[in-house]
């Protein structure tokens, strides 16, 4: 590549984000593409099947091949029968781009599903929030070569991160999190997610839908994440860098020194 720097033209070598299509195959149905980072592929196809209620746990979804083709890759999976049943009724045949958390969904009642109450979650407190956020770019080995990929974490109580998962697309990366974390059995009450992105109501979506019950993103909150997040009862967290950031719903979960448990407050 070329490279124009301070005035000066040079020849320059460069590393670049891939994604690739991916092709969901349910039981040997096609179900949907996603623009994917071609990485953590089984957590992806876990992650997703778990945030879209497509399943209800891990256990219920195996890959039985992985196709890499020249124009992509296939996951076919094998569910339950009467989870199959329920995904033939959802339908869902577009193509997803890479920002795109919703495309293919066949109604409104199925893009903008109420997740499931959000009960119980730890209590974190300030100082864990803060050391999460500010490991996690540290944490990022893909983006810190390209620039180009966001990021979902998992932290402990104390912030020290466990999981980091990248992805081309911001609900990809959420759900290759998600995948993770089902895959290995970590106790979701015992930890909240970080992520690079802003807080669309999709990510909200997806983490209420999985259990998680702390969000925290770097970026903004839209107006119905907001009040998603407020419907099912999760914390939701925005602007969160240089250790700061804004509460936007569910206080109640995070403690500050000096005080206990946070009144619960939106504002």
């Amino acid at each position: 590549m070329q490279r124009w720097r301070d005035g000066r033209l040079t020849e320059a070598d460069d590393f670049v984000a891939e994604e690739v299509a991916v092709a969901l195959i349910y039981n040997g149905t096609p179900y949907t593409v996603m623009l994917v980072t071609p990485a953590d592929l089984e957590d992806f196809a876990t992650g997703f099947s778990l945030s879209e209620s497509i399943v209800a746990e891990a256990g219920q979804i195996t890959l039985r091949e992985m196709r890499r083709l020249a124009n992509g890759v296939e996951l076919w999976l094998k569910i339950p029968g009467e989870c199959y049943r329920l995904l033939l009724q959802r339908g869902r045949s577009m193509a997803g781009r890479t920002g795109c958390g919703l495309c293919g969904s066949n109604s409104l009642d199925d893009a903008i599903r109420p997740p499931v109450a959000v009960a119980g979650g730890c209590t974190v407190s300030s100082v864990a929030l803060v050391r999460a956020v500010a490991q996690i770019q540290q944490r990022q080995t893909l983006n810190q070569i390209t620039g180009a990929v966001h990021g979902a974490a998992w932290a402990d109580v104390g912030g020290e991160i466990l999981l980091v998962r990248e992805d081309v697309g911001r609900h990809n990366a959420l759900d290759k999190l998600i995948g993770a974390l089902a895959r290995q059995g970590v106790d979701l009450h015992a930890g909240f997610a970080v992520i690079t992105s802003r807080a669309s109501f999709e990510m909200v979506q997806k983490s209420a839908t999985a259990g998680i019950a702390i969000l925290a993103a770097i970026s903004a909150p839209t107006g119905l994440a907001v009040r998603m997040a407020q419907s099912c009862g999760l914390t939701l967290v925005g602007f969160a860098r240089g250790g700061n950031y804004n509460v936007y719903a569910h206080p109640q979960r995070l403690m500050y020194p000096g005080q206990s448990l946070v009144a619960n407050s939106a504002e």
